[in-house]
C-alpha cells in the first residue's frame, strides 16, 4: 500500500468500504477526451474541483432561485441552493455508503445551465427557441462545450449523466438519483423559509397534516425526509408512504401559495420581456455576440449560441445589457 499514489489508495479504500450499490471511481466509463489520471484525486474528485473552479459556478451567486433580485441578504440564490443540495445529497450518500465524491460532483454541477431570473428565464427561452430549452440540458452543454473557452470541463460520463438526469429522468447511478431527491428536499424547505421571510406566507399557513409528519422547522423537515430515504436503503431510494404523502402535500401547498403567488410572480413578466428582447436582438444580429459565442454559433447554430449566451448571464448582467441596448442614454453636456 505504501507504493500507491493518493488516488490509488482512495480507489482501494472505495472497494473496501463502499456499498455494492455504490459506483466506484475505477469503473468510470471515462471522459469525452482521454486524459492522464491525477496522482492525488480520483476522477470524481477531479470533476468536483473542475466544477467549483469554473466560471458558470461562480455566476450562480447572482442568479435568482425564487425571489427575483431580493433586497435581503439571506434569500437563497442559485449558488446557495446548489450548496444545500450538495450537503443533503452527501449526507444521504455517506449514510448509505454510496460514492460521496460522485454525488458531490453531480450536485455541484446540476444547475450550471440555469438562466437568469430562475424558472421564468427558463420558461421564456423554452417558448422562444425552436429546439426548446431545459436547464438540465443546458447544464450539460455548459460542462461539455461552453466552459474553458469552448473546450469544456471534460467530465466523466457518470457526472454528466447525473447532471442531465437530475430532474425528470432516472440517472444511471444511485448517486445521481440521490441528487434528484436532494434537489427537491432542499428547494421545498428553503423556499418555505424565504417565503416566510418575504411575508408571502405565514409559518402557521403550512398544512398541519404535513408538518405533523415532517416537522415544524426546516431542520426537522429535512431530517425527516433524509432519514426516510436512508431507511429505504440504496436499492429502493424512496420515502415511506406517510412521508411521501406529507411531502407531496407540502409541495402542492408551495406551488399554489408561493410559486404561483402574485407577489413572487409580479416582476417575472418584466424579466421575460427583457430576455425575449435580447433573444430577438441577437438572433437577428448574431454577429453582435461575444467572440466565444460566435465560435459556438459556427460549431452548432445561431439559436443555440444565443441561448448559451443568455442562459449564462446573471440577473444583473442581463438587466444592464438590456438597458445598454434598448434604453436611450442621455447626452452629457
Amino acid at each position: 500500500m505504501k507504493d500507491l499514489t493518493p488516488r490509488e489508495y482512495t480507489e482501494q479504500l472505495e472497494k473496501s468500504v463502499l456499498s455494492p450499490y455504490a459506483f466506484l471511481s475505477v469503473n468510470t466509463k471515462g471522459r469525452l477526451k482521454d486524459q492522464e489520471k491525477c496522482d492525488l484525486r480520483t476522477d470524481f474528485q477531479r470533476d468536483r474541483d473542475r466544477i467549483i473552479h469554473c466560471n458558470a459556478f461562480s455566476r450562480l451567486k447572482r442568479k435568482t432561485q425564487v425571489f427575483l433580485d431580493p433586497a435581503g441578504d439571506h434569500y437563497r440564490t442559485r449558488l446557495t441552493h446548489t450548496l444545500e443540495v450538495s450537503q443533503i445529497a452527501r449526507t444521504i450518500s455517506r449514510a448509505m455508503r454510496l460514492n460521496e465524491d460522485l454525488t458531490e460532483a453531480i450536485a455541484l454541477g446540476h444547475d450550471l445551465g440555469h438562466t437568469p431570473f430562475g424558472h421564468a428565464g427558463e420558461a421564456i427561452l423554452n417558448e422562444l427557441s425552436p429546439k426548446g430549452f431545459k436547464h438540465y440540458e443546458q447544464s450539460l452543454r455548459v460542462v461539455d462545450y461552453i466552459e474553458k473557452g469552448g473546450r469544456g470541463l471534460n467530465l466523466t460520463a457518470e457526472v454528466r449523466d447525473g447532471i442531465l438526469k437530475h430532474t425528470d429522468q432516472i440517472a444511471d447511478t444511485k448517486e445521481g438519483y440521490v441528487v434528484r431527491l436532494a434537489d427537491v428536499i432542499a428547494y421545498i424547505n428553503h423556499d418555505i423559509e424565504d417565503a416566510i421571510r418575504a411575508n408571502v406566507i405565514l409559518r402557521e399557513d403550512l398544512p398541519k397534516s404535513a408538518t405533523d409528519v415532517l416537522g415544524k422547522s426546516k431542520s426537522q423537515r429535512i431530517t425527516t425526509l433524509v432519514k426516510s430515504v436512508i431507511e429505504s436503503g440504496p436499492e429502493r431510494l424512496c420515502y415511506s408512504p406517510e412521508v411521501e404523502r406529507a411531502k407531496n402535500e407540502l409541495s402542492a401547498f408551495m406551488f399554489e401559495n408561493v410559486y404561483r403567488n402574485p407577489v413572487c410572480k409580479s416582476e417575472e413578466s418584466k424579466a421575460k420581456l427583457m430576455i425575449e428582447k435580447l433573444y430577438i436582438y441577437f438572433t437577428e444580429r448574431p454577429e453582435k455576440l461575444p467572440e466565444e459565442y460566435l465560435r459556438l454559433a459556427d460549431k452548432f447554430d445561431a439559436d443555440s449560441a444565443v441561448c448559451d449566451y443568455i442562459a449564462g448571464m446573471t440577473d444583473g448582467y442581463c438587466t444592464n445589457l438590456f438597458l445598454d441596448i434598448f434604453v436611450p442614454k442621455g447626452w452629457e453636456l
